[in-house]
């Protein structure tokens, strides 16, 4: 035992700075190193995010009005994914999931209702990397035939299923996407739009795997004199399908706007004469697959 410890003490003496390397403390979601968690400070764990302007480098821009900014992707993929995971997002729009994806080490599967917009989103990306990383389907998310889509590229990429899903949907008829009328933005009426939404949003569940996360991007509405809680009452949907809420992020809207600055006085005019607020802010609402 004593000659044990002088040759420890030796190899102290020879490296008096040698440490010990721990190994990485990591969630199964995620490749954030506990052990050095002060080392994350860019990554946000409070319920108020601010951005000043929406990212328009690495592959993003801000052609298609609606679209969410990619630090939302950013963030949200560096706390719940790890390198190689595959993202799914079911209303792709101009592809932020998607590019976000491919700047981080991730892959994608998104499903977008217009076939035009299926056409722009591929001219962002290498023919090898829309068969490598990133798999475009074009299809109406809210049918259950979509789960067979999404399955068939999930073997092509050799996984079970997603680990992250992403639901950022129109915010019910508050933009008009196209003309289809299986466009949630084309709903006769909110509570269609629910109804279309929970479909969807049950492909999603159902095509993610277990004990992973999914975040929905949402706003809220005014109808008639009076708000419409869409970003609560679609969470709501959701939790009824079996997901655990885990978080209610509050997110200025300042990053996502276009030319609004000349039409701001109009608005406080409808607003004092309405008796309503001007919307500032929309919903990051995360969820667990228990």
């Amino acid at each position: 035992m004593a000659k044990l410890e002088n040759i420890k003490r030796k190899i102290q003496e020879l490296k008096p700075d040698l440490q010990v390397v721990k190994p990485a403390k990591t969630k199964p979601y995620s490749d954030i190193d506990l052990n050095n968690w002060k080392e994350y400070s860019h990554v946000k764990t409070d319920t108020w995010w601010e951005f000043t302007s929406r990212d328009n480098s690495h592959g993003h821009s801000n052609e298609y009005h609606g679209n969410y900014i990619p630090q939302i992707a950013r963030q949200l993929y560096e706390r719940f994914t790890k390198k190689g995971d595959i993202i799914l997002d079911m209303f792709l729009g101009s592809g932020t999931s998607a590019i976000e994806a491919l700047n981080m080490g991730r892959r994608c599967i998104g499903v977008e209702l217009k076939s035009e917009q299926v056409d722009i989103v591929k001219n962002k990306f290498t023919p090898k990397e829309l068969v490598t990383d990133i798999n475009l389907i074009c299809s109406d998310s809210a049918d259950i035939s979509v789960k067979d889509k999404i399955q068939a590229r999930l073997d092509v990429m050799r996984s079970d299923k997603a680990q992250f899903l992403i639901l950022h949907p129109p915010y019910d008829d508050i933009i008009k996407f196209s003309d289809l009328k299986e466009d949630l933005s084309n709903c006769e009426n909110t509570e269609k739009f629910y109804e279309l939404f929970s479909q969807v949003a049950q492909n999603g569940y159902d095509m993610l795997e277990k004990g992973r996360f999914a975040a929905l991007i949402i706003g809220d509405k005014y109808s008639d004199g009076e708000i419409v809680p869409l970003g609560a009452d679609c969470a709501s949907k959701m939790r009824e399908l079996g997901f655990k809420m885990k978080a209610i992020i509050v997110k200025n809207m300042e990053g996502n706007e276009r030319a609004k600055g000349k039409n701001a006085n109009l608005w406080r005019y409808r607003a004092l004469n309405g008796g309503f607020y001007i919307f500032k802010h929309e919903y990051i609402y995360v969820f667990q697959k228990i």
